[in-house]
């Protein structure tokens, strides 16, 4: 996993002793419980990357100038969530360990949780940034507390109350939106209370996590559990280059489902969106 990746997203093949950032593939869905293909997104992405330009005209950077490597997709077993999770937590504990910033790409949102109890080793305050159009919040989902629809409950076990902050929801079950209420920052359809959240969280760890269907999906059609009224790719990336002036040890991108968008401007969104995020970054 640590050499190079043949096939990698664009421009991202340095090596790994000279890499700032790590990105990896989780391709991984098996608690979904809609429409499963989550795990076909990072090949997805990296096969359509070389449709975009390295260069971006929102930042006058380019990804050639970045120390950035692919290390591929962990080899996951599919059907049994606790080994695939202590896998990518074992992976993210090395990147980090090694000094560089672990992204990963999902996969469906459960592989949050194993990059999530590999941050929070090492930072003891760690807290969460968590964009998305379902609160994940619930005890357990269909019998199983290994759940897309848990993996925040579960993140909230790690942390504790007051850490984790939410934006863009507008699906939950009423118990789950309950218990959020007393334990985590919720707000919710957009991103009205992010700069208060950000000024608060200037000088401590942050997990960033981007479930990609909080996008509105006449503009993100492409993921397993689509919510209508949901934000624009402008308001995202906006979003998005506010958190990332924080201290960011970790972060996801997850959800996409290429399956589900014949069209392909799904990836074509999610590889703009790479790009954009690995720039602010760098």
């Amino acid at each position: 996993m640590n050499n190079r990746n043949i096939h990698t997203f664009i421009a991202c093949d340095k090596e790994y002793e000279d890499s700032d950032i790590v990105i990896f593939g989780a391709p991984f869905d098996c608690t979904t419980s809609y429409r499963p293909g989550a795990r076909f997104a990072p090949e997805a992405i990296r096969n359509e990357s070389y449709g975009i330009e390295t260069y971006s005209l929102y930042q006058d950077k380019d990804l050639e100038d970045t120390n950035v490597f692919d290390g591929g997709d962990l080899e996951l077993p599919f059907g049994n969530p606790e080994p695939a999770l202590d896998m990518i937590e074992k992976y993210t504990e090395k990147v980090i360990k090694d000094g560089k910033l672990p992204f990963m790409i999902g996969g469906e949102h459960l592989v949050t949780l194993g990059a999530v109890k590999a941050a929070v080793k090492k930072y003891e305050n760690l807290h969460i940034i968590h964009f998305d159009a379902h609160a994940d919040l619930r005890q357990e989902y269909l019998g199983m507390t290994l759940s897309h629809a848990s993996v925040i409950r579960r993140c909230h076990e790690l942390t504790g109350d007051g850490r984790i902050f939410q934006f863009g929801i507008r699906s939950g079950d009423r118990q789950e939106m309950a218990w959020g209420s007393k334990h985590v920052s919720t707000c919710r359809f957009n991103f009205n209370k992010l700069e208060n959240v950000i000024d608060s969280l200037r000088n401590v760890p942050v997990y960033f996590t981007i479930d990609l269907d909080i996008l509105d999906p006449s503009e993100f059609p492409g993921t397993g559990t689509p919510e209508a009224g949901g934000v624009t790719y402008n308001e995202l990336i906006t979003a998005v280059e506010k958190v990332l002036k924080l201290n960011i040890v970790g972060m996801d991108m997850v959800e996409l489902s290429p399956t589900y968008d014949h069209s392909g401007i799904s990836t074509a969104l999610a590889c703009k969106l790479l790009r954009e995020i690995l720039l602010y970054l760098s």
